[in-house]
Parts: C-alpha cells; sequence; structure tokens
C-alpha cells in the first residue's frame, strides 16, 4: 500500500478500515464474540475506539496465516462449553465491505462438518503466461475466486491447521487446510464488493462498496 502504516489502520469513511471489517460481526447478535489477532508489535489496535468493546478479544498471532488463525482458535475454545458444537467464523481484517446478508446466508447455509465459505465465480478469462507472453487459456467452469469470512467448526478447524503445519503445508486460507484434511466445504455466493484491500486503488472502490451499503439501507 506504500502508506506508512499497516492497511488495516488506514482510513476509511472516517473509521479505520478494521473497524468497518469488525463491524458485521459485533453487530450480530448471534455471534457470542469476536477474537482479533494482532501481531505482537502492533501497537495501533488499542488507540481505536472499538477495542474497548465488550464482545471483543485479542490475542497475538504469528509468523504465518495459519499460526495467527491458530492463536485465535485457542482463545475460542477456552471461552466455549463445547468446542464440538461450536462453530468459528475466520475473517480477513482486510475486507471491509462484507455485507450482513451475505454473512447471514453463510450462517444459514453451512451448518455440518464440511464447513463452507463465501466465494464467487470466475468470470474473466484465465490466461497462462510465461515470460510475459500466453502460453494458454485455462477452462475457467468450475473455478470460484475465495473470500471470507469462512466457517468451521472449531476443533476440526483447529486439527486441520495444525496438521498442516506440522507437514510445513503452506496455508492461504482456511478452506484449504480443511480440504487436505479430507473436508468439501460447500461454496456460499458472496459478492463482489467483500473485496480485500491490497493495492492503493482498492480504498476508493471499498468507499464506494461502503456508500452503496449505506444508500441501500437508507432505502429499507
Amino acid at each position: 500500500m506504500s502508506a506508512g502504516k499497516p492497511k488495516q489502520y488506514l482510513p476509511l469513511r472516517g473509521r479505520a478500515l478494521l473497524e468497518w471489517s469488525l463491524a458485521p460481526f459485533l453487530q450480530a447478535d448471534w455471534i457470542d464474540g469476536v477474537v482479533v489477532v494482532l501481531a505482537s508489535a502492533d501497537r495501533g489496535f488499542a488507540q481505536l475506539q472499538i477495542a474497548r468493546h465488550p464482545r471483543l478479544l485479542t490475542v497475538s498471532g504469528g509468523a504465518e496465516r495459519a499460526d495467527s488463525v491458530l492463536a485465535g482458535l485457542s482463545v475460542v475454545t477456552r471461552h466455549t462449553l463445547e468446542p464440538t458444537n461450536t462453530m468459528v467464523l475466520v475473517h480477513d481484517a482486510a475486507r471491509p465491505c462484507l455485507r450482513r446478508s451475505d454473512l447471514e446466508r453463510l450462517r444459514d447455509e453451512v451448518n455440518d462438518a464440511q464447513g463452507g465459505l463465501l466465494a464467487m465465480p470466475v468470470i474473466d478469462t484465465l490466461k497462462q503466461g510465461e515470460k510475459g507472453q500466453v502460453t494458454g487459456t485455462a477452462d475457467r467452469s468450475g473455478y470460484w475466486r475465495a473470500q471470507t469470512p469462512q466457517m468451521f467448526r472449531v476443533d476440526l478447524l483447529a486439527a486441520a491447521l495444525a496438521e498442516a503445519r506440522a507437514q510445513g503445508r503452506s496455508v492461504t486460507d482456511e478452506a484449504s487446510a480443511m480440504e487436505r484434511a479430507g473436508y468439501r466445504p460447500r461454496l456460499v455466493g458472496g459478492s463482489e464488493g467483500n473485496l480485500k484491500v491490497t493495492f492503493p486503488d482498492d480504498l476508493a472502490l471499498a468507499e464506494f462498496w461502503l456508500g452503496q451499503q449505506t444508500l441501500r439501507l437508507g432505502k429499507e
């Protein structure tokens, strides 16, 4: 982002980007609590007003995504009496435009040990390339772009991530760890607006999508 600070703390419509990412979960009365996994040297989160929310806990993460998610899952496990009946949602801090309707659809469609995730079908033509030149065109049918949140039973996800880490496997999202453990997560249609802020231009897109949500809510 070339912004001089972690992108989750960049300003977006009067708040830090991270505050937008957390809001749908803290506003949902069917979610018991939220765990924010922070870098060990993080000093920005404590400065946010949302850091004092009564249903929010924090924990330090690790070097890899799997390490950080496992740290968050350990907090969830300590705060539940029935880990075999507890579902957990894992969300990227850099996705500030999650719609409540998408979150609720994921909740309603994912209700077994397989788990599931928000995703969008690939609609662009996929090109294979080498050294800046096309070497082929891939068949895009059956391909989806994974989003977050991803929803799984807390004990099964923790076991899958621990196994992947023990085997030295890279985990780019939670569903990939579950797939390697033999599960077949459900694909739940998401929204184009649920973008992950990665490049500077993405901030303008995020502001647009948040504005669209505000307009829609105002008409309801």
